[in-house]
């Protein structure tokens, strides 16, 4: 049975049985605890944790996952794959442990032609928490599964929770038993790899107050509503249901890894008897293949693009481990345009948009691939110098900044440094590494949950959201009447704040917009007699509620209160026109470039927007001016601008566009610039007709990842005081070189020219006179112990002209007796030395990198470099006479 059509049995079955079916939520989410949907229950939280009342009592879903804590351990073992599947059935206060536990039996043994699983109920083995007799009764007398095939186990198996406060309770999971052939029989508790879980079913019934580990934690009581949350892994009952040995050998997986066998001319699964178990080095490598490049697919496909930090990180190593994975293999060619369309035609039976959408997967994955291909040549030339670099210096440990750096700053991942850095003998300092990565991941992290939520926790967030949702007015009025249900300080209620507090306010409603899709937050001030606070942030910190961050102006601000909330006018006309000229933008690229271009990111405030979207080069001048072009050409128009309501299907199927990464509502806000030639889903405020926004002026065009660029414009009077700006500095050049203004182009080029005429000239020059006092120098040279030695002090004397003259005064000295030359120069107030050794002098143990290091410590830096030639720098340009001394001492030490 092929994974497409166990989706679609699971989910008629659940919608048979009453169930509302609720599309996959992209893998990003909007939590900030979380890079992606780790969990097929993730966007049903707020429910399960009473932030919010369900809209259904009973739903279920096939929702996208992604895990990578173990991505280090993916291929090496049957069980780790970072994206997978989960299907799952919820009750919200509906049904409990015996409807669960019948609607799963009834699924997965019910005869696949009467649209069930069709396992053999001989096979399955139940296990419980000890202690929950209710639920093995129900297991026992009512579906009639044998005492000795149900198992009891402990909390740290059978009970589950959040990690956090809040709901939890006792799981049942299931097992199936795949046969002698996998392991020992006994059970569950006696081999997990014969008897393969593939349903857990968990019985919500207890409030957690504190959770100190995954089995300490304290009860205060049951829940008001008790809940069902269950998983089943696709994957792992695709495995099941397809006699194949683990999830890298069901059907939208294989194809992928036997293209790469193909590719590579390896045999997979040749190495061992059980393919599962295998670890040999060529079938883990041909595993990572296949489980990347999907999961690479899904995430591009969600809107995620290759960066250097959070979710771009995750998605730019997992391509670029891929790549490196086929290299190891053999294969050295741009692999991904073989295998990702392999991919896109098994995952598109159950994900349709990824097909519609795959010009602009590919064209980001290829272009992340090429870039990789050129980090391989530079990032190794840059590894190695490191590495010669710590040998030198009798280390054996590359620094964990060093390797940050290379990750950071060049894309380099730690595994291939890792791996590049054992070839050379040398180890890297992984915990230092390890320490910088989680310190930049926790700035982001920490500025996500503090611009989110101001580090509250929910709980308070949670009490204010049940007493009632926000009426938002942001789309009809400017100013309303509101009364305040809440204050917020430091994450604690207050009744009360005070002049120059800094609190969040949450009000019965409010005209204030708050921020999201890309659209800053509106400014203006809340009042009331003798009270005025400023507006300084407005977001939702749970869905639903609106919070205002406030300063206390002046007056005292009770909880309860009726006040004035009124958004300054000035701000938010100028927010609509940035916000309706991001969308003006985006239909001018799709217009210019074609249709996939689609943005994948965005950020508008008054006067200002900017743009990403999906590109693999840069745009030429002429393409930014057609553009811009355009765009101004539909502000001219004055097409009307309009938002309207509907289905979600109904969106799609007149072709709105998505906001990657975003996720909606059943019913959607349509927003149109001039009918279908700009239409997208949004919640953002906007103009009323194109011309309102006045004028538009593109003002940067750059890159911002593989196959992503960012466009920049100034709107409205932004756009016209940038262009007049312009016009200025045009008007003061003109007048400094003279002529009209259409011929300063050609002025400043001719000034250019003459200008690097004189640079070749002065360069020239000096080079001559650096020959000359070369021709003087050999004369002043000194015998150190049988060593001839000319050290001098070049002056203002760049590294290269430095390197110029040590070379030619070290060829004047020839080869006849060994001999050192040491020059130092100052470049910008930088000093720079250079020594060379002849090979008469490196046969009597005269080596220029340890030489140079003794200047570089007189100077106050460092340096290294070969035996026979050598540059360090420092920071002391007065020390360069010590410098020299310093390597003619150490000349004379060694010659003894």
């Amino acid at each position: 049975m092929e994974t497409s059509e166990i989706r679609r049995r699971w989910l008629d079955f659940f919608e048979r049985n009453g169930h509302t079916v609720v599309p996959s939520a992209p893998l990003v989410h909007d939590d900030p605890n979380l890079l992606f949907v780790n969990a097929g229950m993730v966007p049903f939280k707020p429910y399960f944790l009473g932030q919010e009342t369900a809209p259904y009592d009973r739903a279920t879903s096939v929702q996208k996952c992604v895990r990578t804590q173990d991505i280090e351990e993916v291929g090496k073992t049957s069980r780790h794959g970072t994206f997978f599947q989960m299907n799952g059935n919820f009750s919200f206060g509906d049904y409990f442990k015996e409807k669960a536990i019948a609607l799963a039996w009834e699924l997965v043994t019910t005869p696949q032609d009467r649209g069930g699983f069709g396992l053999d109920p001989e096979r399955i083995w139940p296990t419980v928490l000890d202690g929950d007799d209710e639920a093995l009764g129900i297991w026992h007398e009512q579906v009639g599964v044998p005492l000795e095939r149900i198992v009891r186990r402990g909390l740290a198996d059978n009970y589950w929770h959040m990690g956090v406060p809040g709901p939890g309770g006792p799981c049942s999971e299931i097992f199936y038993d795949r046969g002698a052939e996998y392991g020992p029989d006994g059970g569950p508790a006696v081999d997990e790899d014969r008897f393969m879980e593939f349903w857990n079913l968990v019985f919500m019934q207890e409030n957690l107050t504190e959770v100190r580990t995954k089995v300490d934690f304290d009860v205060s009581g049951p829940l008001p509503r008790k809940n069902i949350d269950t998983g089943m892994g696709l994957e792992r009952i695709a495995s099941i249901l397809q006699g194949v040995d683990n999830m890298y050998e069901i059907d939208e997986v294989y194809p992928v890894l036997a293209r790469a066998a193909e590719m590579t001319g390896k045999s997979y699964g040749a190495h061992s008897g059980h393919s599962a178990g295998s670890s040999h080095p060529g079938d883990v490598r041909l595993r990572v293949v296949a489980d990347h490049v999907r999961s690479s697919l899904m995430l591009i496909g969600d809107g995620v693009t290759p960066g250097n930090e959070g979710r771009g990180y995750v998605l730019r190593r997992m391509l670029r481990r891929s790549v490196r994975s086929m290299r190891l293999l053999g294969y050295e060619d741009p692999c991904l345009p073989e295998l990702l369309p392999v991919s896109l035609e098994r995952m598109k039976q159950s994900y349709p948009e990824l097909e519609a959408g795959f010009d602009r997967i590919a064209q980001i994955a290829y272009a992340e691939e090429e870039a990789f291909r050129r980090t391989l040549a530079s990032g190794t030339t840059i590894l190695d110098t490191a590495v010669a670099r710590t040998k030198e210096s009798g280390g054996t440990v590359l620094a964990g900044d060093q390797a940050f750096q290379l990750h950071d700053t060049y894309g380099f991942p730690i595994d291939l440094t890792l791996e590049m850095a054992a070839e050379q003998g040398v180890e890297v300092d992984r915990d230092g590494f390890t320490r910088l990565m989680q310190e930049q991941r926790q700035r982001a992290k920490a500025d996500a949950k503090a611009k989110k939520s101001g580090h509250v926790n929910t709980e308070v967030w949670r009490d204010l959201r049940a007493l009632g949702a926000t009426d938002f007015r942001a789309y009809q009025e400017l100013m309303s009447e509101a009364s305040v249900l809440g204050l917020v300080v430091d994450g604690e209620r207050v009744e009360e704040v005070e002049p120059g507090t800094r609190a969040q306010v949450v009000l019965d409603r409010t005209p204030f917009y708050a921020e999201s899709g890309g659209q800053v937050a509106d400014e203006g001030v809340i009042t009331a007699d003798g009270l005025e606070l400023r507006v300084l942030d407005v977001q939702r910190p749970v869905k639903g509620l609106i919070a205002h961050t406030v300063e206390v102006v002046s007056g005292a601000l009770r909880s309860g209160s009726s006040v004035l909330a009124q958004v300054d006018r000035d701000w938010r006309v100028a927010a609509c026109q940035a916000h309706s000229g991001t969308h003006v933008v985006h239909a001018a690229l799709r217009q210019v470039l074609g249709p996939s271009a689609l943005q994948s990111g965005s950020y508008n405030k008054p006067g200002y927007l900017r743009l990403d979207f999906a590109w693999g080069q840069a745009l030429s001048p002429e393409t930014r001016s057609e553009i811009e072009e355009v765009a101004n050409l539909a502000l001219r128009q004055d097409l009307p601008v309009s938002a309207t309501y509907m289905p979600l299907p109904r969106a799609r199927e007149i072709g709105a566009l998505a906001l990657f990464g975003e996720t909606y509502d059943e019913d959607v806000r349509v927003v149109e610039i001039g009918g279908p030639w700009s239409r997208e889903l949004c919640g953002g405020t906007h103009v009323a007709h194109s011309s309102q926004i006045g004028a538009l002026t593109l003002t940067g065009e750059s890159s911002v990842g593989s196959g992503v660029r960012r466009v920049e414009a100034f709107v409205g009077m932004d756009a016209l005081r940038h262009l007049a700006r312009e016009r200025a500095i045009v008007a003061e050049l003109t007048g400094q070189v003279g002529g009209r203004p259409d011929e300063l182009a050609e002025r400043v080029a001719g000034l250019m020219g003459r200008l690097r005429d004189a640079e070749r000239e002065l360069d020239r020059l000096r080079k001559e006179q650096l020959q000359a006092q070369a021709g003087s120098l050999t004369d002043r040279a000194r015998d150190v112990g049988g060593i001839t030695f000319l050290g001098h002090d070049a002056g203002d004397a760049g590294a290269d002209d430095v390197r110029t003259m040590v070379l030619d005064l070290r060829g004047r000295l020839g080869d006849e007796r060994p001999s050192v030359v040491a020059i130092t120069g100052v470049a910008k107030g930088r000093p720079v030395v250079v020594v060379a050794t002849n090979p008469a002098a490196r046969e009597r143990g005269v080596r220029a990198g340890e030489l140079v290091r003794a200047a570089a410590q007189a100077l106050g830096g460092g340096g290294g470099g070969k035996d026979d030639i050598a540059q360090g720098g420092g920071q002391d340009p007065a020390k360069v006479g010590e410098a020299l001394a310093a390597v003619e001492w150490r000349v004379g030490e060694i010659a003894g």
